[in-house]
């Protein structure tokens, strides 16, 4: 049974074991495409009901640093991301999480499933209707131009973030390959190190709050470190095409999770 005192519950193994198994498979997801919240998340409001929204966001973020942190140095040493971007697109996503968290302190979990399944939907849509993108990198902007549609991206899907998270990665991906011009691998290197930035500043909001149940995170943690570590290795390794096959995936089967839940099927 769940005792909810301040950050530390007690749980059974098996909601535990569980738990650890969600964040490998999100740390895999989230370094190949992002999107590892759409499966830590749910499992945390699945196995913690107990639990109140803002400690879910909460340890859901300690688990995903750990992985973020893993699949962005993995990245950096494999395809040397461009630091002129990656710099302004992460301090805009860090100041935009750091929005979203405080915003979060006053959301219900009510309102997460219609906001994430609609944005998915976008996403899934627009991935299918463009086969071709991200699969070379052609950028559309050059100089500032670049830089600041790199830094809004950050603001806003960060703020985003610091609010709801799940996605937060596929998101980034997206957005980096749609309006900057990344090739798919590209976009996911940036997207970590933007990752890493919005979990640091979400948690710079939550842990004062004592939000982070931390025995839970902690152990999440090193199970997303693990998929994290293996996600990346397999996106540089296989390509583009592997990672948008990746990222439909996981659209399509979080718009059927979510979409059920919505309509009452599960």
């Amino acid at each position: 049974m769940l005792t909810l005192l301040a950050a530390s519950p007690t749980v059974e193994p098996w909601i535990l074991a569980a738990l650890v198994f969600a964040a490998l498979a999100a740390g895999w997801v989230d370094a190949v495409v992002g999107g590892g919240g759409l499966i830590q998340l749910p499992a945390l409001l699945l196995l913690l009901p107990g639990a109140a929204p803002v400690q879910l966001l909460a340890t859901n973020k300690l688990a995903s640093i750990c992985g973020t942190t893993t699949s962005a140095v993995t990245y950096a040493r494999r395809i040397r991301p461009d630091v002129r971007t990656a710099g302004p697109l992460a301090l805009a996503a860090f100041a935009g999480s750091c929005g979203g968290a405080f915003v979060a302190s006053y959301l219900r979990k009510e309102t997460f499933t219609p906001i994430i399944l609609a944005v998915l939907i976008l996403v899934g849509a627009w991935t299918v209707m463009k086969p071709s993108i991200g699969r070379v990198q052609k950028m559309r902007f050059t100089g500032r131009r670049h830089v600041g549609a790199a830094a809004i991206i950050g603001a806003v899907i960060g703020f985003y973030d610091g609010a709801l998270g799940p996605g937060t990665g596929s998101f980034l991906v997206v957005g980096l390959v749609a309006i900057c011009g990344y090739a798919f691998v590209q976009a996911s290197g940036l997207a970590k190190i933007a990752n890493v930035a919005t979990n640091l500043a979400a948690l710079a909001v939550f842990i004062p709050q004592g939000a982070v149940m931390w025995k839970i995170g902690l152990l999440m943690g090193a199970a997303n470190i693990v998929g994290g570590y293996l996600g990346a290795r397999s996106a540089v390794a296989l390509g583009p095409g592997f990672v948008r096959t990746v990222l439909l995936v996981v659209v399509g089967a979080f718009i059927v999770r979510l979409g059920g839940e919505l309509v009452g099927l599960w």
